[in-house]
């Protein structure tokens, strides 16, 4: 990954679409990252990785409910695959 100041960034806006497609680009400002900028396939699969996370913390949280009236909390190593495998 690249890092370019946000000076930069404005001067070669173009370039920097275009080699986004090849890998993220990282925009500084005062020696912070304050941006990236990447591609459209590089962004829907965050997006999906983040709704895929969403899902997997609301499916734990309804698991929870169900499970807090049992005495005990404890998860076999079959509940453990059982849930890593529902959740891919």
């Amino acid at each position: 990954m690249i890092a370019v100041t946000s000076v930069e960034a404005q001067s070669r806006f173009g370039e920097l679409i275009d080699r986004s497609q090849r890998e993220p680009i990282q925009v500084t400002r005062r020696g912070r990252t304050v941006a990236y900028v990447v591609s459209e396939h590089d962004m829907k699969e965050l997006v999906d990785i983040h709704k895929r996370r969403e899902e997997a913390a609301r499916w734990y949280s309804a698991y929870r409910k169900d499970i807090v009236g049992q005495p005990t909390l404890a998860l076999s190593d079959e509940d453990i695959n059982q849930i890593v495998h529902e959740l891919r």
